[in-house]
């Protein structure tokens, strides 16, 4: 694999019994009549959707398999967004399903405190093997929202422990995305995240994005203009003082918010200016980790190593829900400084190392390693931009950016109506047979890493048309 150290993990265990016939394929059965006596769609609170419009006109997916969605009617669509930023192996991967269903048989559930089970600290040696410089241990969660209110205690207990119990602010960036719990939303800088409830986490400053049409539309990669926004940083630390600031945390790259690509040399800047000052970085690498940018992580990519990272998404291809936050070697060991028999950190959750999550997870990265997915998504990391370039030009195209098998397509807003051209070409995407991600007026891309050189000029052909046809 790309980028990743030496593992003495015993990967081949329980890998021995896979049936001749998949556990998937064996288990497949039709609804129950209870379970489609009342299907009128209205006891469903769908997450990040109108929920009014949606149920006036679903839009429901029945199947999945490799690069494609199938809906209810039988229409297939062409997957541009891995889910959401999650299958990066594929859909409905026959090893994965295995593993997880073999699991279910074995064992269900371990307890996760005071009590664990193999499969965790396989999978924890596992990750420390990929993982850049001395993230060598990992907490295990199960989403990047909890995995970012993880990161967050963990800064703050270290400092306290340390005897730097002053350290309680955290600095976020405008943009940020960083998931929907009452810490990720109070470092995150999405407005329509935050606005409807309340008070947000005391003590967090942001700093700017990097979004920058004068300078950089239609960057190729990283923009060679905003380094310098970094320095930013230095404005707070002497507004709030760096004996009370605990933490930076950003995305390596914004995806949720439209596809920020970092500029040349900001990241690298962050990382110095941290470190002059004692304050802790954090990458969120929720939707950059495994393989995304054709790396193991983004970190990788940029040669910059936070001190912690948070993950999720792609660790378990989306199968079980799982995250994760890798923590740096002095950070762990501080911790392990207390009297024996002592609790370190009070935190966890119920279904922390959950045993189906492991053998998934275990089971994707045997996926991602054996068929070479980081390379080769690095190797196509050329096509797919020369590709995602050929729109500009394009009816309301008005800047293009890309990173690894990442684009973001920004349109110009409709006067007094922003987010319905996206949405429209959204829509129109889906009649032609194409599963799009929007946010505002931006069209984000991130297909599964086992796309296709032909299927990625599908993709953009069908995105073209989509844009040709919506005023």
């Amino acid at each position: 694999m790309s980028g990743a150290k030496t593992s003495t993990a015993d990967t081949s265990k329980n890998r021995d019994k896979s049936p001749k016939k998949t556990i998937a394929a064996q288990t497949q059965r039709a609804p129950s009549q209870s379970a489609t006596a009342r299907n009128d769609l209205d006891a469903y609170w769908v997450p990040f959707t109108p929920n009014r419009q949606f149920k006036a006109a679903p839009r429901l997916i029945a199947k999945a398999k490799d690069m494609h969605y199938e809906m209810t009617d039988g229409r297939k669509l062409l997957d541009g967004s891995a889910g959401l930023w999650c299958v990066n192996a594929g859909h409905c991967r026959d090893e994965i399903a295995d593993a997880i269903a073999l699991q279910a048989h074995e064992m269900d559930y371990a307890t996760a405190f005071q009590m664990s089970h193999p499969k965790a600290f396989e999978l924890a040696s596992r990750l420390a093997g990929m993982a850049p410089g001395d993230l060598d241990h990992v907490f295990f969660t199960n989403s990047g929202s909890e995995s970012v209110e993880t990161s967050l205690k963990i800064a703050l207990a270290y400092h306290k422990i340390r005897g730097e119990g002053s350290r309680t602010r955290f600095i976020g960036r405008e943009r940020g995305y960083h998931g929907v719990n009452f810490g990720g939303i109070s470092v995150g800088g999405i407005v329509g995240n935050r606005k409807q409830f309340g008070n947000m986490l005391n003590g967090v400053d942001h700093l700017p994005h990097t979004h920058n049409l004068e300078h950089n539309a239609f960057s190729r990669g990283q923009p060679a203009w905003g380094a310098h926004l970094a320095d930013a940083l230095e404005g707070l630390v002497t507004l709030h003082d760096a004996s009370t600031i605990a933490a930076v945390i950003v995305e390596p790259m914004a995806g949720s918010t439209g596809v920020l690509v970092p500029p040349q040399g900001y990241l690298e800047k962050l990382r110095a200016i941290c470190d002059k000052h004692g304050i802790l970085l954090i990458f969120d690498e929720v939707i950059t980790g495994f393989g995304r940018l054709g790396a193991p992580f983004a970190a990788d990519y940029f040669g910059v190593i936070p001190d912690l990272m948070t993950m999720a998404k792609g660790i378990s291809n989306g199968a079980v829900p799982m995250g994760g936050v890798m923590v740096r070697k002095g950070i762990y060991d501080a911790f392990m400084n207390g009297p024996e028999g002592t609790i370190e950190l009070f935190h966890g959750y119920t279904y922390s190392a959950h045993p189906l999550a492991c053998a998934a997870a275990l089971a994707t990265l045997d996926i991602y390693e054996r068929d070479n997915l980081f390379q080769r998504a690095a190797d196509l990391s050329g096509p797919w931009e020369e590709a995602a370039h050929a729109l500009r030009g394009l009816p309301n195209v008005i800047d293009i950016r890309n990173i690894g098998l990442v684009a973001g397509i920004e349109l110009a807003p409709r006067p007094g109506a922003p987010g319905t051209r996206a949405y429209d070409v959204f829509l129109e995407c889906q009649k032609r047979g194409l599963l799009i991600r929007v946010t505002g007026d931006i069209i984000a891309l991130s297909p599964p890493l086992i796309v296709s050189q032909a299927q990625i000029e599908e993709i953009f052909g069908i995105l073209a048309e989509a844009l040709r046809s919506v005023a």
